[in-house]
C-alpha cells in the first residue's frame, strides 16, 4: 500500500484530527521560504547587503538597538500576512476534521495567522502571532491586537517609517508578541491560554487519533517533537508531510510533498 493510500485510510478511520504545521505549510500560499540563507535573501535582498541572516534577525535586541530596522522585518511579513491567503490545503484539512466526531485542533510554529483566516477553532500558535503585539519596555500593558497598525515599510530599505507602533499603556515602543530567538522577555500569556485550551481537548478525545503534520522541519524542530510525543504518549498515527524531511519514528507515514499537493491526492482518494 502507498503512502497516500495508508495515509487516507488513516484519515478516513480517524475520531479526531490534529493539524501540525510548520513554515512549510505556507510556502504553498506563496509565502517565502527562509530556509537557509539563500532562500531569506531573495525574499529580502536588502539584507543580503548588511549580512544580516534570518535568526540574525528574529532578535529583540534589533528593538531596542535599531527600532527602524527591527520594524522593517516584522512589519513587512505582518503586512505581507495580512494580505495572503490560505491555499485549499486548509479548507480540506477543516473539512476533514469537521467531519470526526472529536474534531480538529492545530499546532503551529506559524506566526501568519493563516489558520484563524482558514475557519479554524481552536489553534495552539506556540511561537505567538505576528498580528498582536506587547510592549518593548515589559510595562504590563499585556497583549493586545495590532492588525489595525497603518505601518509604512520601505522596501529598497526594507525599514519602517515613523510612527512605528507604541504601547497604548506608556507610549513606549511596541513589538510583536512573536518568540523570537534569545527571547526572555515574549509575554506568553495568549499563548498559555491555546496550549492549555489545546491540553484539554486532547484529554477528552476518545478512539483514533491521526497527527497530519505539513511542513514542519528539523531546523526548529518544535512542531516535530509535538507530534512524535502524541504519537508515542497517546497511540496517535502520524502522517508527516515535508518534500524533503519527511522521515519519522517508526509507524510514520512518511509522504514527500508539499501540503497543498498532497492534500489535493489525499482528498480525491477520501471522496
Amino acid at each position: 500500500m502507498s503512502a497516500l493510500a495508508r495515509a487516507a485510510d488513516l484519515i478516513e478511520r480517524a475520531d479526531a484530527l490534529v493539524v501540525a504545521a510548520g513554515a512549510g505549510m505556507g510556502v504553498d500560499s506563496g509565502l517565502p521560504d527562509f530556509r537557509g540563507n539563500q532562500g531569506f535573501w531573495k525574499a529580502y535582498p536588502p539584507f543580503r547587503s548588511l549580512g544580516l541572516s534570518f535568526m540574525d534577525l528574529a532578535n529583540p535586541r534589533w528593538f531596542h538597538r535599531d527600532p527602524t530596522l527591527a520594524w522593517g522585518f516584522y512589519g513587512h511579513r505582518m503586512l505581507l500576512y495580512r494580505d495572503v491567503r490560505p491555499h485549499e490545503g486548509f479548507a480540506r484539512l477543516l473539512r476533514w476534521g469537521r467531519g470526526k466526531p472529536g474534531g480538529v485542533a492545530v499546532f503551529t510554529s506559524n506566526v501568519d495567522g493563516q489558520f484563524q483566516r482558514a475557519g479554524f477553532d481552536l489553534v495552539c500558535e506556540v511561537h505567538g502571532s505576528i498580528h498582536h503585539l506587547q510592549c518593548v519596555d515589559g510595562c504590563h500593558a499585556g497583549i493586545w491586537d495590532g492588525r489595525g497598525e497603518a505601518l509604512v515599510v520601505d522596501e529598497g530599505t526594507m525599514r519602517a517609517r515613523e510612527p512605528l507602533p507604541a504601547c497604548p499603556r506608556c507610549g513606549g515602543l511596541a513589538r510583536p508578541n512573536v518568540l523570537m530567538f534569545g527571547d526572555g522577555d515574549w509575554e506568553s500569556a495568549r499563548t498559555d491560554s491555546q496550549h492549555a485550551a489545546l491540553n484539554h481537548w486532547l484529554a477528552s478525545r476518545e478512539g483514533r487519533v491521526v497527527v497530519v503534520e505539513c511542513g514542519a522541519g528539523t531546523a526548529v524542530p518544535t512542531v516535530r517533537w509535538f507530534s512524535e510525543r502524541l504519537q508515542s504518549a497517546l497511540g496517535a498515527s502520524l502522517v508527516r508531510v515535508n518534500p524533503r524531511e519527511s522521515f519519522g519514528p517508526p509507524g510514520t507515514v512518511e509522504i514527500a510533498m508539499g501540503a497543498e499537493e498532497t492534500t489535493a491526492r489525499l482528498d480525491a482518494r477520501l471522496g
